[in-house]
């Protein structure tokens, strides 16, 4: 296995409200595509995936941002931190590993428009 090629796991985020998640384990993923292609790639995996509700292979996820990274510091936030999006949303242009991504890195997938909606009234529905 080359040392450019990581395992990472994918949070899938269908609410922010209801923390409605899942997380998926992408192995053998290579750091030098672009953000880009790993965003259609899990997109088409997702929506293939057997196992995963219908509600989350359906959904209109469109941006990636670092929830987490091996041997550095957990968000307190249960789905996604709200802090640092200049810093952990991951441009389309960038390739996985000029974003920061390494090896047991764990990304959130989402909504923007929910995203933008949650972060203007950040309230758990139970």
């Amino acid at each position: 296995m080359s040392s450019e090629s990581v395992t990472i796991t994918v949070r899938l985020v269908r609410s922010f409200e209801h923390r409605n998640f899942k997380p998926v384990v992408f192995h053998g993923v290579d750091l030098n595509q672009t953000v880009k292609e790993f965003t259609a790639f899990v997109k088409n995996d997702v929506s293939l995936r057997t196992g995963l509700p219908p509600p989350f292979k359906k959904y209109n996820y469109d941006t990636m941002k670092i929830i987490h990274q091996a041997h550095g510091s957990k968000t307190n936030e249960l789905v996604v931190s709200l802090e640092d999006d200049d810093k952990l949303l991951l441009t389309e242009d960038s390739t996985l590993k000029a974003a920061g991504i390494a090896n047991e890195t764990e990304l959130a997938f989402f909504c923007m428009e929910d995203y933008r909606k949650y972060k203007t009234n950040p309230i758990a529905a139970w």
